[in-house]
């Protein structure tokens, strides 16, 4: 399995979590940070000449992570994301082989929901104690911070649609979303299993190839908030039970 962390997200974020998931699967594990992140190396200008484009996305999908595998040696993993990870394990998973596709709170569209929560973000960033919380996971916090606030609350962002590239996804999908997610609506995942059933006709959904779960209680972070059902409900979708 190899992990893909949220906009905010680090090694460190993810805590002992992945460590659970491969316990109760019974799999290896990889967990990285992507650049600008964690303990990664920073983005210079992130505000300015580095400032992220729209389709940060893609680019991690379809050219770093492609390149992170080649180097490990890793041929068509379980990708687990969360998030910004999420949607880049949609994004690889319709280009890439891949054994199955798990994704937590997902965005496949940008919705005013998401919109006013990252604003909402800024304000603590700037006001707040949410600086001071992210800087115990980052060492660059403010690069971690402003490359994923700024792009995602940029009008140019405002298009960014990946529902066209999730029906050419062929492997089995796991998506999980909290249904009192500040980030997102069950548009999200619904639109997932939609854009897939448009281009491969209606897949049973025993056989796995995409199943939805919508977490009662559960916010942005399923494996956080609801940790062993989210833990069970991957398990099980990897060992093929319905």
């Amino acid at each position: 399995m190899v992990f893909l962390h949220e906009g905010l997200g680090s090694v460190a974020m993810w805590r002992d979590w992945p460590a659970q998931l491969c316990q109760a699967t019974g799999r290896e594990g990889w967990v990285y940070s992507r650049r600008g992140y964690g303990q990664s190396d920073a983005l210079p200008e992130v505000r300015g000449a580095g400032r992220l484009k729209p389709n940060y996305m893609h680019d991690e999908a379809w050219t770093v992570l492609p390149a992170l595998l080649k180097a490990l040696g890793i041929e068509a993993p379980v990708l687990v994301g969360h998030s910004d990870g999420g949607s880049i394990a949609l994004l690889h998973a319709s280009r890439f082989a891949v054994s199955a596709c798990v994704v937590m709170a997902p965005h496949v569209m940008v919705e005013d929901i998401s919109v006013s929560s990252i604003a909402q973000a800024r304000e603590a960033f700037e006001t707040g104690a949410l600086r001071d919380r992210l800087a115990r996971y980052h060492a660059d916090v403010d690069c971690a911070f402003w490359q994923w606030n700024d792009i995602w609350l940029s009008d140019a962002f405002r298009s960014f649609d990946i529902r066209p590239e999730c029906a050419r996804i062929a492997a089995p999908v796991l998506a999980i979303q909290g249904v009192e997610d500040p980030y997102g609506t069950m548009r999200q995942i619904d639109d997932i299993r939609a854009a897939i059933e448009s281009k491969n006709g209606n897949w049973p959904t025993e056989n796995g190839h995409c199943l939805l779960h919508k977490l009662e209680q559960c916010g942005h972070s399923p494996h956080r908030d609801q940790t062993s059902q989210t833990t069970q409900l991957i398990a099980d979708f990897l060992a093929g039970k319905p």
